[in-house]
Parts: structure tokens; C-alpha cells; sequence
């Protein structure tokens, strides 16, 4: 059979998507996305992707999809105020492709600023690029154009969906998973499985709607069906995507990268703590003398020459007090010859 699926609308209309819930990420790693990625490839082999809308998506939550390379991304009832950009980053011996777009809001939703952002990726070597994760998260806020604020993206309410699961890799790429209840998952004369027909096929657009919308009642009553077994039973969950473990990572990313990235997020706080212990005053040089910016020559010869000028001094101070008691001594005898005479 064809992997190829022609989806009702290629933006506004549904899109294949896996069905389990793979929970709410705040941040999503390039080496998340590279182990989700291959985990995706495993379970998609084995588990049908249903047909559903992305549309207004929580903070955190990743999707994975169905999406051939040219296919442009579904509406997911975001509006966004920038362009899209496109980079690749080297992955071990493959190469992932990564998808972001910024300043998204919900129109009508009381947002008063756009900060929504959208991330996808694929494998471009190494993987089917066909299958998508995506993730979605918040960034830097920006204001809103008042002219789109309250501009709707898409129309609603949102067409009910009823085309069957179909597998979308893998040796059952194609084959399409009807309800048990449903005519054509019925058996051929003598017990030989009926294949499923292409939905469309010799048929005229009323025909189709009636049978898209029986195949709707009949998995809205096998989804409850399964639901009440789950809750009366204690069968084991089907398989959840999550990241692969570190087994992985030196498989996918270059020793340099891991190793670098491990040092960053394990010893860049370890580091700036033990950096003044280990390369601090403890090894530092011998501080130079305060007196090596002077010559031993010039500071004796400065000294001799101070101490001549002090002697110098001195001399002429004794001088000059020898002066001042022999002055005294005149002025003394000169008076007491004047007080005898009167």
C-alpha cells in the first residue's frame, strides 16, 4: 500500500497525530527531541496515528505528527507576528531540522501580549522526516497589533472528525484501523479479512459525508468502551513516549558536544565556587618588594647628600647660637655696669 495520505485540508483541516498523550514539557532540549524523536520512529511503526485538530495548544505541550516535508503545518489556532526560521543542527550521524516561529497569540483570548513560540523538528538524515515533534512554549513578550487582537485564525466551530487511524511508517504504512463495530472492518466470505477501502472511491460527496459521520459514532462508542474496560480492569497502559535515557546521547551527538554540554550544566556553579580556592592567593607569585622600584646607588648617594646638608645645618645653628649667648653676654655686663654707676 501507499505511505502516502492526502489530508482533507492542507492548513485549516485535520492532521494525523499519535494518540497518546506525550505530557507538557516547559523546555524541550535539542537532545530531547533527538530521543523522543527516536522513540516516535519505534511506536509509530506499531500504533495507527488518528486524525485530529491542533488547535490552541497549552503552554509546554508536545505533539507528534504526521507531516510529508512539503506539507505546510496545520492551523493550530495560534496567530503569529514573525516569520518562521529554518536551521539544522549536526546530531551524531544524523541531522535534525528545527522549525521556530515566535510572537504567537490566541485571538480573543484576553491576551494582552504575544510571547508564544513553536518549535518543531524533524530528522533530515538518520529518520523519517515525515514524522514531527512539536513542541510549544513561551518567550519574549511583544505587543499585540490592535488590528488582530480579536482576528480570528480559523473558522469554528471545528468540522467533527471521523476518518479512521491509519498506520503511517513501517510494514503497515497505509492500512487503516477501523472500529470493531464498524461495516468495513467486517470479514470476507469464508472468514478471510476484508481489506479496507480508500475512503472516497466510487463514491459521491454525500456518501462520503454519511460514512465519515457513521465511522464518527462508531469510535466515539468504542472509545467509551475501552475507557470503561480501563477503569474496570487493570490492563497495562499503552507504551507513553518519553526521552531516551543518556544510553543514547553518545550514540546521536558528538563526544565534544555531550561533553561540553555536561560541563555547562554540571560544573559552571562548581567551578566559579572552587576557582579563588584552587587558583587563588594560595598559588599566586611572591609580591614583588615595595622598595624594587628603587636603585640601591641612587638611594645611598641621595642619603649622603642629606646627610651633608644635615651637617651643614647643624653647623650653621651652633653658629648662629654662638652668636646669640656671646650678643647676650654683652648686653648682660653693659647693664650691670649701668646700674652701678647710678
Amino acid at each position: 500500500m501507499s505511505s502516502s495520505f492526502q489530508q482533507p485540508s492542507p492548513q485549516d483541516g485535520p492532521c494525523l497525530r499519535f494518540p497518546e498523550h506525550i505530557g507538557l514539557h516547559p523546555q524541550m532540549t535539542y537532545e530531547t527531541a533527538v530521543g523522543m524523536l527516536l522513540r516516535a520512529h519505534q511506536l509509530a511503526q506499531n500504533t495507527p496515528f488518528a486524525w485530529g485538530y491542533v488547535d490552541k495548544p497549552q503552554d509546554g505541550q508536545v505533539m507528534l505528527l504526521y507531516l510529508p516535508p512539503q506539507s505546510p503545518f496545520p492551523n493550530d489556532g495560534v496567530r503569529y507576528q514573525d516569520a518562521e526560521v529554518k536551521y539544522t543542527i549536526p546530531a551524531g550521524s544524523r541531522e535534525i531540522e528545527v522549525s521556530e516561529i515566535k510572537n504567537g497569540f490566541i485571538p480573543g483570548s484576553g491576551e494582552t501580549a504575544a510571547s508564544r513560540v513553536r518549535r518543531r523538528f524533524r530528522f533530515m538524515k538518520g529518520g523519517d522526516p515525515r514524522l514531527v515533534l512539536v513542541h510549544y512554549s513561551r518567550g519574549q513578550p511583544t505587543p499585540i497589533l490592535p488590528t488582530l487582537i480579536n482576528t480570528p485564525v480559523r473558522a469554528y466551530p471545528l468540522r467533527p472528525v471521523s476518518e479512521p487511524a491509519v498506520y503511517v511508517i513501517g510494514e503497515k504504512a497505509g492500512h487503516k484501523v477501523y472500529p470493531p463495530a464498524h461495516p468495513m472492518a467486517g470479514g470476507a466470505p469464508g472468514g478471510q479479512p476484508m481489506p479496507p477501502p480508500s475512503i472516497g472511491l466510487g463514491m459521491n460527496l454525500s456518501q462520503q459525508q454519511a460514512m465519515l459521520a457513521q465511522q464518527n459514532n462508531n469510535m466515539d462508542a468504542l472509545e467509551r468502551r475501552r475507557r470503561e474496560r480501563a477503569a474496570s480492569t487493570s490492563a497495562p497502559r499503552p507504551p507513553v513516549m518519553e526521552p531516551e535515557g543518556s544510553d543514547d546521547e553518545t550514540e546521536l551527538i558528538s563526544t565534544r558536544t555531550l561533553a561540553l554540554a555536561r560541563y555547562r550544566r554540571n560544573h559552571d556553579l562548581m567551578n566559579e565556587v572552587f576557582t579563588q580556592a584552587a587558583f587563588g592567593s594560595k598559588n599566586a607569585p611572591p609580591a614583588p618588594s615595595p622598595y624594587s622600584i628603587f636603585a640601591q646607588g641612587d638611594l645611598d648617594d641621595k642619603v649622603t647628600k642629606l646627610q651633608a646638608e644635615v651637617e651643614e645645618l647643624k653647623a650653621k645653628s651652633a653658629l648662629r647660637r654662638s652668636r646669640f649667648d656671646d650678643a647676650s653676654g654683652d648686653t648682660l655686663m653693659a647693664s650691670l655696669a649701668e646700674s652701678i654707676k647710678t
